[in-house]
């Protein structure tokens, strides 16, 4: 179902005949970059955390992790996942489909700035065995998101 969430939501963009579904899983950043061909890095994984009783995602490259100190300057509060059946409840997409489209009213997305390295990254299209490769633009205008810097581990090592 849930990705009959993002098919309606992607077609105000006409860009719901773009997702790409597969025979094999693409519920995490790995497989998403086999299933698709690319490198890890442009996996745009969405992460969900709970604020009070809601729900935020954040979308990240897939080599990023969130930086708890810069969680914690950017939304005053501690980071916190939620269980599994708390996200299905909260954001409408269960792990491993989750992603900034056809989320529950309400579902805050960000959107990390260590993606924008790419000119193009592969978020889930809300189940476990999609994806849609979409520009910067595009990820920012189909999700609404507003880009923010919460993440390490993605940065060139310096010499």
């Amino acid at each position: 179902m849930s990705i009959e969430a993002a098919r309606e939501h992607l077609k105000k963009w006409n860009a719901d005949s773009r997702i790409l579904e597969f025979d094999v899983s693409s519920a995490t950043v790995e497989l998403a970059a086999q299933a698709v061909g690319c490198e890890p890095a442009r996996i745009a994984k969405t992460l969900s955390f709970k604020i009070d009783d809601s729900c935020i995602l954040i979308v990240a490259a897939g080599d990023a992790k969130v930086d708890n100190p810069k969680y914690k300057a950017q939304f005053h509060t501690k980071a916190k996942m939620p269980s599994g059946d708390e996200v299905t409840e909260l954001v409408g997409h269960a792990i491993g489909g989750v992603c900034p489209f056809g989320a529950k009213p309400g579902v805050k997305v960000y959107l990390d700035k260590s993606l924008r390295r790419f000119a193009t990254v592969f978020p889930a299209a809300g189940s476990s065995n999609s994806a849609i490769e979409l520009t910067l633009e595009e990820l920012e205008q189909f999700s609404g998101g507003t880009w923010i810097d919460v993440c390490k581990g993605w940065e060139p090592q310096e010499q």
